[in-house]
């Protein structure tokens, strides 16, 4: 009995020190912000357009800690991007100030 006392005394401690769960993934929410930004006249899931695909997005950042952050910057603050035929232009800025939609956007991203 003194085994599941301590048993029913960590689990809502872990539930605390974690916080909660995480929102899941919404991929209608994210490909429908692609479409009305026009995102996929440069970039598709798997082939290269004139920028890069949406799998070697994930590929690049695959790993790292601020891989989210990284792309969330990319499509707010409209850096200068390399494109395919070695011109450069101003990344398109997302038309969206909600963090959650941005967020979301950069997880399904990141999830190809």
């Amino acid at each position: 009995m003194k085994g599941l006392s301590s048993l029913l005394f960590a689990a809502p401690l872990c539930l605390a020190l974690t916080g909660p769960a995480q929102a899941a993934l919404d991929a209608d929410a994210a490909q429908e912000l692609m479409k009305s930004n026009k995102c996929s006249k440069c970039h598709s899931p798997d082939k290269s357009k004139s920028g890069p695909s949406l799998k070697s997005i994930a590929a690049k950042y695959k790993g790292k800690a601020n891989g989210e952050e990284q792309v969330i910057k990319n499509i707010t603050t409209g850096p200068k991007v390399k494109l395919d035929d070695g011109s450069q232009e101003e990344h398109t800025i997302v038309k969206t100030k909600d963090a959650a939609q941005l967020k979301n956007l950069a997880q399904w991203i990141l999830s190809n």
